[in-house]
């Protein structure tokens, strides 16, 4: 490589000395230290007397990977059971950008000036490449979470299908134990299947906003089946007659789908978190469906469904964990793989393979 610095002709030439390059994380950072692990009746007793601290530790052991904290973990929830179910269940989700967090604090503001204690779980996205997820839902939820009766706990999604964290209902079992009578659900909103969203709430919102471009984009048909009601946020501005115009469209759509098993209609609503408008006749919609529901016996009986729904889920899980996890097909994954890459095995033959040595290895 030639440097023309050395260079006779450049004699008087100076090269400083490059600046040193700073560390990328703080030096002067350090960790938080975790909180000491307590004997699982101690966290369930913290819960029931509606310690928050105790709360979110618990929560915490919920989602560790941790085989030690995961049996800790499922000793509470097991406790935690019986004083469980008494909370409304509301899932909300919707585009990114729809304005989730500012409608849930204005929602939750509301709510808990009526006196009701409310628990956010809001998912956070996580990287596929570093898994990491900002977290940040308290910060765009300040208010809401310096009150008292709100709960505000930021989680990430793992990359679980539909954007919700895979044990974001055994929170929920822990939320309603500490007296938490309402729980939102909040979902990534990444236009993938929310099925897991749907299968652990009562109420299934679908968080919309206009003035985007194409007003029928958000009809999707998978989802409005799923929603037990539309609201239309930002109608605010010049941007009224547009969120009017789109609720008129959204009706018309959801006239066209069969009546759901519950009996009840959905329909839409407009709103403005900013403003606070429409953030009442939001919830009317959800009591009234609760109500609805209830009287006709369909609460009970979606209740009892999603718990038949999470025990096979949980097995699924389970199989997964106990498949990948094992020793020998550790060992065996990396060759397998690479067999694959140079084209010397079918993908189908190959997993079969594995699947196989799996079975051997359980019949032993």
């Amino acid at each position: 490589m030639i440097h023309p610095e050395n260079d006779e002709q450049y004699a008087g030439l100076t090269v400083n000395a490059g600046v040193e390059q700073l560390p990328s994380i703080n030096p002067y950072f350090r960790p938080k230290k975790r909180a000491p692990r307590m004997e699982p009746q101690a966290y369930v007793d913290g819960i029931l007397k509606g310690d928050r601290t105790i709360l979110a530790q618990a929560v915490t052991l919920v989602e560790s990977n941790l085989q030690q904290d995961q049996a800790i973990a499922q000793k509470v929830i097991e406790a935690c059971l019986p004083y469980s179910g008494n909370a409304i269940r509301v899932g909300i989700t919707g585009v990114p950008g729809a304005g989730k967090s500012t409608f849930i604090e204005a929602l939750g503001v509301m709510l808990c000036k009526q006196k009701k204690k409310l628990a956010v779980l809001a998912i956070d996205p996580s990287s596929e490449r570093s898994r990491g997820s900002i977290l940040g839902d308290k910060t765009r939820m300040q208010e809401l979470s310096t009150i008292d009766n709100a709960f505000i706990r930021p989680s990430p999604s793992a990359g679980s299908l539909g954007g919700v964290a895979r044990k974001t209902r055994e929170s929920i079992v822990l939320c309603e134990a500490a007296g938490f009578d309402t729980i939102i659900v909040e979902t990534v909103g990444v236009g993938q299947s929310e099925t897991a969203a749907h299968s652990m709430v009562d109420f299934f919102l679908l968080l919309q906003v206009t003035g985007t471009g194409d007003e029928l984009q958000g009809i999707k048909r998978g989802i409005m089946e799923m929603a037990d009601g539309i609201a239309i946020n930002k109608c605010d501005g010049t941007n009224v007659d547009k969120a009017r115009v789109a609720r008129t469209q959204f009706k018309n759509a959801l006239a066209l789908f069969p009546t759901p098993e519950s009996g009840w209609h959905p329909y839409a609503e407009t709103c403005s978190a900013v403003e606070g408008t429409g953030i009442a006749e939001v919830w009317k919609m959800v009591e009234d469906y609760i109500t609805f529901t209830k009287r006709n016996g369909f609460f009970k009986t979606n209740r009892t469904r999603q718990a038949k729904y999470w025990m096979y889920e949980t097995i699924n899980q389970a199989l997964l964990d106990s498949f990948y996890h094992n020793p020998l097909i550790e060992q065996q994954i990396e060759a397998t793989e690479l067999s694959v890459l140079q084209n010397k095995v079918s993908s189908f033959i190959a997993a079969h393979q594995l699947l196989d040595q799996y079975k051997n290895l359980n019949k032993e």
